[in-house]
């Protein structure tokens, strides 16, 4: 995830997140809740939860968030080393003590292992957004195996996926990356993508579509997250990473935005802006489908995608997809939002 701010004019719409996710709270591990291990972690960011765009970091400094932006909530699907390791993520650390899940209430952002915690609980609440749509189960599993996770790989203000280990490695500077679960899920969209299509970027088109992939799956999951514990949200649901982004952008703070404007003629050749064009188109399906519907959709529709895909054959793969799954008014609404941002041939 590259430090960069490109922030779409328009703005999102009113959305009432819990009757829009209401179908989608995952069940995946819910019979062992009372019996896990509680943790402190963000309600997604504390910009997010807060509304506070004047929230700032300095140096992990405990002071910088109230406690209010914290929540209880449990350590699902751990197995019984005592680690944050389990049936969808493996977490290890480069900073400090490993984290151990019996002490994961006590940690704050001041503490390495609070990051370690937020990587733990954020995967497996992907994971599980997911197998909550069927995939798994019904529809091919995406990405459902243990996901390894690093931490300050490199030292630096990054994070990203690499396919040479199938592992996702979070930065550290300014606010570090994985205290904003928007960060975390964004990458992970990158595992999930590269275990549906190994490879999958190797285009600069493909590689649009995997960020623009990864910013969505973090505005939903994020968003599901909130419906199934009743967290507030207090910022616009388009805006990507508010608390990561507090060093690197204006308020109101957003690393990117789903809901811009671009179209298919406005491509610059750089990923992540180019991007904006295809997650609009995303979130655009999901306004017009419902969440369940759409991402069931947008997720199946990518093992039809080749490593290389362009716009225009991603865009006619997932119309068909719909059509499969959901019939002529659910292949329409696909269609159109896709020839809302001019991709051509759709």
């Amino acid at each position: 995830m590259t430090r960069r701010t490109s922030r779409g004019p328009a703005a999102a719409a009113a959305v009432t997140v819990a009757a829009a996710t209401a179908a989608l709270l995952p069940s995946a591990g819910a019979s062992a809740v009372t019996a896990a291990p509680q943790a402190r972690v963000f309600m997604v960011n504390p910009v997010q939860s807060s509304g506070d765009q004047s929230l700032t970091d300095h140096k992990d400094a405990a002071s910088d968030v109230p406690a209010s932006a914290y929540a209880s909530v449990a350590l699902r699907n751990l197995d019984a080393s005592g680690a944050l390791s389990g049936r969808w993520a493996a977490v290890r650390s480069e900073t400090g003590n490993p984290a151990k899940a019996a002490d994961a209430a006590s940690y704050d952002r001041s503490d390495d292992e609070f990051e370690q915690v937020m990587a733990y609980f954020w995967v497996n609440e992907a994971q599980e957004y997911l197998q909550g749509l069927g995939f798994g189960t019904e529809l091919p599993g995406a990405n459902d195996r243990v996901q390894p996770v690093r931490l300050n790989q490199w030292g630096a203000d990054n994070s990203f996926f690499t396919d040479k280990k199938a592992e996702i490695r979070f930065g550290k500077g300014g606010v570090d990356d994985a205290e904003d679960a928007e960060v975390i899920v964004h990458e992970y969209g990158h595992a999930v993508h590269n275990a549906q299509v190994p490879g999958f970027g190797s285009s600069p088109e493909a590689g649009a579509i995997g960020e623009a992939f990864g910013d969505y799956l973090a505005v939903e999951v994020g968003a599901n997250a909130d419906a199934r514990y009743g967290w507030p949200m207090k910022t616009d649901l388009a805006c990507v990473a508010d608390w990561d982004s507090t060093g690197y952008s204006a308020a109101p703070h957003c690393l990117r935005r789903i809901d811009g404007t671009k179209t298919y003629a406005d491509r610059v050749g750089e990923v992540h802006a180019d991007g904006e064009i295809w997650s609009r188109a995303l979130f655009d399906i999901r306004g017009k489908l419902g969440p369940r519907t759409a991402d069931r959709i947008i997720v199946n529709a990518q093992f039809g995608f080749a490593a290389d895909t362009s716009f225009e054959d991603a865009a006619l793969t997932t119309v068909a997809t719909a059509q499969k799954m959901y019939g002529t008014q659910a292949a329409a609404a696909v269609r159109d939002a896709f020839r809302a941002r001019a991709i051509p041939g759709v």
